[in-house]
């Protein structure tokens, strides 16, 4: 099955995720099939906290990917914010 998921970045105690879909079975920092966005939970002043490639990941929830707990939350905020 494919996900879409979180795949960890960034120096200790300073996280940076990237939104990727990766196979089920893969590592969560491994393997992937795409990146289609990122997650900076740290980013203050006017640096952008999420992007997401919006037609990508309408493409793969259309042949079946399955978001993550955390990625549906933040596919959510995306959507309100746009």
């Amino acid at each position: 099955m494919v996900t879409i998921r979180l795949a960890r970045h960034g120096a200790k105690k300073r996280p940076f995720y990237h939104l990727t879909v990766a196979d089920s079975r893969a590592r969560r920092d491994g393997r992937f099939v795409e990146r289609v966005g990122y997650f900076n939970p740290l980013a203050h002043g006017d640096e952008q906290s999420l992007h997401v490639n919006q037609e990508r990941i309408d493409y793969w929830l259309s042949v079946g990917a399955q978001p993550s707990a955390r990625v549906k939350q933040l596919l959510k905020s995306a959507r309100k914010q746009a």
